[in-house]
């Protein structure tokens, strides 16, 4: 066996940070880097040492690439990934997976008749501190798992993104820019969500952008900018969730389990690592639990998927997780406009925790 190859469509910021990562990893190979402005996937190529760049089609059509990686813009993820399969790639996305129910069921389904594989982001829950935590819960250290609150609490990036109007629209807000770390986890830890309910707010109609060459300029928010959602999982337990860009105070990297013994607090689901704290029934003494396993981070789930292709197993994030996420995110939306509980019809299985031996600098495909 060889190294699976790997191309890469969109050379923006996040690529960079991708090909660091994934340079580490014998077990791929980038072959080529793509983008709609071919110039800037030349100086991204020529910056890690990548072979080929180009347009679009090129990496399609590249011999050697079994894997796109698909980083380009939130709008155009299912158009991209849709043209990967027809072109007889297996798919990795940058969240979101897909804007809407109908376009990420159709995405799933055109690979599954392809016989092709959907990976998507997040793959945070693949790093060391969330898989510590997880190894934790199933081991009994809280006792039965019962219940969690996450809060995800600031201002709202428009003060230092030189950008930000984008994520205070469709397809953003809080609820779906932030929301997918935090329910990734969520459903790593208890399941698939069956039911959710929730508010929503806007406290105002305009923005100001803060910072960088279009500082002083206003922009539209046209999705709610703080949710409240409730989620009760399959498994009868139940969640409570804050996503805001509403609150002058930062709370960040907030997930508590609460279980039967014990509460165990997480490290920040938007991270791949970082210390757990648990407390136990009658104390009000935390106790800071180091992380164990790999701090390698974004591209881990490409690794992953990659070493499945190879192995002829199931993949750890696959399209089946991130659909399902997306479908809870637009029904907490659906909830916010109705006012009513609104029920997740879609969901997914639980995927098997990584060994804390699990080395993504290991050789293990060729």
């Amino acid at each position: 066996m060889s190294p699976v190859g790997i191309g890469i469509i969109g050379a923006g910021v996040i690529s960079r940070e991708y090909l660091t990562n994934l340079a580490t990893f014998p077990d791929v190979t980038v072959h080529i880097v793509a983008d709609l402005f071919e110039d800037f996937a030349a100086a991204r190529a020529a910056e890690f040492g990548i072979a080929a760049s180009g347009g679009v089609q090129a990496a399609l059509d590249h011999p050697d690439v079994e894997i796109i990686i698909n980083l380009t813009t939130p709008a155009a993820h299912v158009e991209v990934a849709t043209a990967a399969i027809n072109a007889g790639k297996h798919v990795w996305s940058e969240k979101p997976f897909s804007l809407d129910r109908e376009s990420g069921l159709g995405l799933l389904q055109a690979a599954d008749v392809a016989g092709l594989r959907l990976g998507s982001a997040p793959d945070t829950f693949l790093g060391a501190g969330l898989q510590t935590a997880r190894r934790m819960i199933e081991r009994g250290d809280i006792g039965i798992p019962l219940t969690a609150l996450t809060l995800v609490q600031s201002p709202g990036p428009e003060s230092w993104h030189p950008n930000p109007a984008f994520l205070f629209q469709d397809g953003a807000g809080p609820l779906f820019d932030i929301g997918p770390y935090y329910l990734t986890a969520l459903i790593q830890t208890f399941g698939s969500i069956a039911q959710v309910a929730a508010f929503g707010s806007t406290s105002r109609a305009t923005r100001t952008i803060g910072s960088g060459p279009k500082a002083g300029e206003e922009f539209d928010v046209t999705v709610p900018s703080h949710v409240s959602a409730l989620a009760r999982f399959e498994s009868g337990e139940s969640s409570q969730s804050i996503f805001s860009f509403e609150s002058p105070l930062i709370r960040q990297g907030f997930l508590e389990v609460t279980g039967t013994e014990a509460t165990i607090a997480f490290p920040d689901p938007n991270r791949f690592d970082g210390d757990i704290r648990i407390c136990a029934a009658g104390s009000e003494e935390w106790t800071s639990v180091p992380s164990v396993g790999s701090v390698a981070s974004r591209g881990v789930g490409v690794l992953d998927m990659a070493r499945a292709i190879r192995e002829e197993r199931p993949h750890r994030a696959p399209g089946s997780l991130a659909y399902h996420v997306l479908d809870a995110m637009v029904s907490i939306a659906e909830s916010v406009e109705t006012g009513q509980f609104v029920s997740v019809n879609s969901s997914t299985e639980t995927v098997p925790s990584l060994p804390e031996d699990w080395d993504p600098t290991a050789a293990t495909v060729c």
